[in-house]
C-alpha cells in the first residue's frame, strides 16, 4: 500500500539512499532540503522537496511532518539539540497513530579500548553505560520510544557503521590516510570491531519496520563486522603500500579527539528483534568488497592543499 512518506535529511548519504528506496516501492515521497539547489537534486529523483531545515526554518519540517503518514528522521544535528528537535516532532505527531522511525546508531555503546578487540556485543534491549558525548542522543531514543504512550508508532533504528556505494565510511577513510601518511593506518592493535551493514539492507529494515514494527521498539542492523586493521591491511595491499598503527597521541592529532576515540573502539551490535520480530536478513556482508574501486582509490592522493582525513563530524553516517 503506498504512503506518504517524509525523510528528514533527505539529501544526506543515508537520508537519500532512504528516500530513494521509498520511491522505488512506489510510495509518494517528500524531503526536506536546505536550499533550491538541493531540493532540485531530491526533485530528479522523484522525492517532493520541502524546502526547510531543523535550525532556522523548522516550521515548514513540522508542517511537512502533519501531511505524511510516516516520518523517517535521518538528519544530523548536534546531539545536544537531538532531545528537544524529537519533542517538537513528536508533539506535532501525538495522537495521529502515525508512524515515526529515529535514525540513531551503535556509537551510543562503543568502548573505548585503545585499538583492542573485547568481546562484548550489544542486543537491542541490553543494558549499557552510554559514552559520555553520545548521553543526549540515549535521551532521544527513551524519548521517542515513550512517545508510543503518546499515540504514536514512534520507533527507534539503531544501525552500526553503514556502508556501500558512493559512502564516506570507514574503508574511504583508511584510503585517506595513505594520502596523508603514505601508509593505511590503524590504531593501536587495531583489532578494535565495529559492526557493519550495507545501507540497501538498512533501507530494507525502514520498510520492514513500517510494515511490522511494534511501536516502542528499538531495531539494531547488523550485516557483518570488521576491524580497522583489516581494512588497512586491504587497502595497502590495493595500493601497494605499507601500513601503520598509530599511537593513540598520534590518532588525535590526524582524526582529532572525537575521532580517535571512535577510531580505537569497539561497537559490536546483535539484532535478535529485528530478525525475529521483523523477518530482516542481510544480504551484503563483506565491506571488503569496497577495497579497490576507483573512486576511493584517489582519496590516496597526496592533496596540495592539506590533509584529507575526514573530520570527526563524518565519523556517523546517518547513524
Amino acid at each position: 500500500m503506498s504512503q506518504k512518506i517524509f525523510v528528514i535529511g533527505a539529501t544526506g548519504y543515508f537520508g537519500g539512499v532512504l528516500a530513494r528506496h521509498f520511491v522505488r516501492e512506489g510510495h509518494q515521497v517528500s524531503g526536506s532540503a536546505r536550499s533550491q539547489k538541493a531540493g532540485a537534486k531530491l526533485a530528479a529523483d522523484g522525492i517532493t522537496p520541502v524546502l526547510g531545515d531543523l535550525d532556522d526554518a523548522i516550521a515548514a519540517v513540522l508542517a511537512a511532518v502533519g501531511e505524511a503518514d510516516v516520518v523517517a528522521y535521518t538528519a544530523q544535528v548536534d546531539f545536544e539539540r537531538e532531545p528537544a528537535v524529537m519533542e517538537q516532532l513528536c508533539q506535532a505527531l501525538a495522537g495521529t497513530g502515525k508512524t515515526l522511525l529515529f535514525t540513531s546508531g551503535s556509537g551510543v555503546f562503543m568502548k573505548s579500548t585503545g585499538g583492542n578487540w573485547v568481546s562484548d556485543a550489544q542486543a537491542e534491549d541490553d543494558p549499557f553505560e552510554p559514552v559520555a558525548f553520545m548521553r543526549a542522543r540515549v535521551a532521544a531514543e527513551r524519548l521517542v520510544r515513550a512517545a508510543a504512550e503518546r499515540g504514536i508508532r514512534s520507533m527507534v533504528v539503531r544501525p552500526p557503521a553503514i556502508w556501500g556505494p558512493g559512502d564516506n565510511g570507514q574503508v574511504a577513510r583508511v584510503y585517506r590516510t595513505v594520502a596523508t601518511t603514505g601508509a593505511a593506518c590503524y590504531v593501536g592493535s587495531g583489532l578494535a570491531v565495529y559492526s557493519s551493514v550495507h545501507h540497501d539492507d538498512l533501507a530494507r529494515l525502514y520498510s520492514l519496520a513500517i510494515e511490522r514494527g511494534v511501536p516502542g521498539a528499538l531495531y539494531h542492523a547488523t550485516g557483518g563486522e570488521f576491524a580497522w586493521r583489516w581494512l588497512a591491511e586491504a587497502v595497502a595491499r590495493d595500493l601497494g603500500v605499507s601500513t601503520r598503527s598509530l599511537s593513540l597521541e598520534e590518532a588525535h592529532e590526524l582524526f582529532g579527539p572525537i575521532g580517535a576515540t571512535i577510531y580505537s573502539a569497539c561497537s559490536r551490535s546483535l539484532d535478535p528483534r529485528s530478525r525475529t520480530e521483523l523477518g530482516w536478513q542481510p544480504v551484503h556482508l563483506d565491506m571488503l568488497s569496497q577495497v579497490g574501486e576507483l573512486r576511493l582509490r584517489v582519496l590516496a592522493q597526496p592533496d596540495p592543499d592539506g590533509p584529507r582525513v575526514s573530520p570527526a563530524s563524518h565519523a556517523f553516517p546517518g547513524q
